[in-house]
This record gives structure tokens, sequence and C-alpha cells, in this order.
């Protein structure tokens, strides 16, 4: 999903009410996501949206990790869960604050899902930290909106000038988004991998572990670029074509 894309998405949302088609990445649900060790708040997660369908509440889960640990592909995930139910949802990416508005933030809380990416980034922005605590406010009130927030560090860490805000942060679940270690990585590469309809090897694997930068953004788009290069060229991916293609 574009920049545009997101921002008119909420806003349409925010003014008209009515539930919106969303474009989101179609590789990154949470079948394409690896787990590791992330178990718990995978299932809080799958949990709390079913329950957000039958049961409309106020529910709100707060997890952290350092980038490209796969943040944005959990919440782009919780907003394609919903999608499938019609339901009306919102992915507004913070740390792009630069070119929105607070303002977008306003009458989100008729949505059934809000996603905030990045949180951290408004960290010491006055007026973002007081829209996102009278959206808090405003959903609490309303008791029909999941909220799920994701930082780079954990709410008591954010230096957030607003002291209301930061106890809000504290309201709900808080979860440690787990690193995947490089066992992890390989297999979450075959995983993604065998999802596009392919075989990656251990031997190629660790091969793209060793020489790429090992952020899970980076392996797969590679990977991605390597299955349509092996689909163009109707070659297998070996060690040699790999170098090829990535000019390694």
């Amino acid at each position: 999903m574009t920049l545009n894309e997101q921002y008119i998405e909420a806003i349409l949302i925010s003014s008209q009410q009515i539930p919106l088609p969303v474009s989101l990445p179609d590789d990154e649900t949470f079948v394409s996501f690896y787990t590791g060790d992330n178990t718990i708040l995978i299932e809080t997660l799958k949990n709390m949206l079913t329950e957000s369908v039958t049961v409309p509440d106020f529910r709100y889960v707060y997890f952290w990790s350092s980038s490209s640990a796969g943040k944005t592909h959990l919440l782009h995930a919780a907003c394609f869960e919903l999608s499938k139910e019609n339901q009306i949802i919102t992915y507004i990416p913070l740390d792009q604050h630069q070119e929105l508005a607070p303002e977008m933030l306003e009458g989100l809380e008729h949505c059934s899902l809000i996603c905030l990416d990045n949180i951290d980034a408004i960290a010491g922005q006055r007026k973002w930290e007081e829209a996102i605590f009278d959206l808090f406010n405003r959903l609490y009130e309303n008791q029909q909106t999941t909220l799920i927030i994701a930082g780079n560090v954990p709410p008591k860490q954010l230096n957030l000038s607003l002291p209301d805000l930061a106890s809000r942060l504290e309201w709900g679940q808080i979860y440690h988004l787990q690193q995947l270690d490089d066992q992890q990585k390989l297999a979450a590469l075959q995983q993604r991998a065998k999802l596009r309809g392919f075989e990656l090897s251990d031997e190629v694997g660790l091969f793209l572990l060793k020489r790429l930068n090992r952020d899970m953004r980076t392996l797969f788009t590679n990977l991605e670029k390597l299955d349509i290069a092996s689909i163009t060229e109707q070659r297998k991916l070996t060690i040699p074509f790999v170098k090829e293609v990535l000019e390694l």
C-alpha cells in the first residue's frame, strides 16, 4: 500500500464511515509470518481479531521490537484478517507523520480495527501525542474498536512529552516481538519460498544469509527477485544463478 493510499483510506473512513477496499501486500498475512518464538503474541492477535467480529469491544495490544523484525507485517496481517470480514479498518504509518496530519485520527472510533505503526516516530510531537490520546479516550468510550500499536521500544521508553498518553499506552497487553535467529530465518525463507510455489534448498538459503543483509525485509525482497528471475529464465535456484541475479 502506498503512502497516498494509506492517507486517503484513513481520511475517507474518518469522514464517511463506510467500508473501503484496502490495498494490502498479498504476502504479508499470518500464514506467511514465521512465528519463531512469538507464539503467544500471534495467538493473542488472532484471538483478539476473531472476538472483535462477534463481540465488539475496546481491545488494545502494544508490541515492540527493533527494526525489520516483522512489526509492519503483523499489522498488515491483522488488517487482512478483518478485511476478509468486510470490517472498517485503517493502518497509519506514523514514521511518515510529516506527510500526514493529526486530524486524520478524528472519527476513527467507528472503525473495527486501527493499526498505528512506529509510534516512537511521533514521540515529542505534541499535536500527534494529543491526537492519539484523544483517540484512546474515544475508543474507550465507544467500546467497539480493536487497537494495535507497534513501536521500536516498550511504552515506558518512548520519551513522550504527554504523561497521560504514556499512561494510556500501558493499559493493554504488551509484548516483545522476538527477532529470529539464523536457523529460524532460514526456515522463514523456506516457508516464504514454499508459499510462492518453489523449494529453497538449505545450501542456497544459507548462502543468502551469509551474503545479504540479514533483516527479513531485505531477504524476502531478494527472494522475490530470485523467484521472478527463475521463472523468467526457466532455471533452478543454484548458488551460481543466485550470484548472477543478485550480482554477488
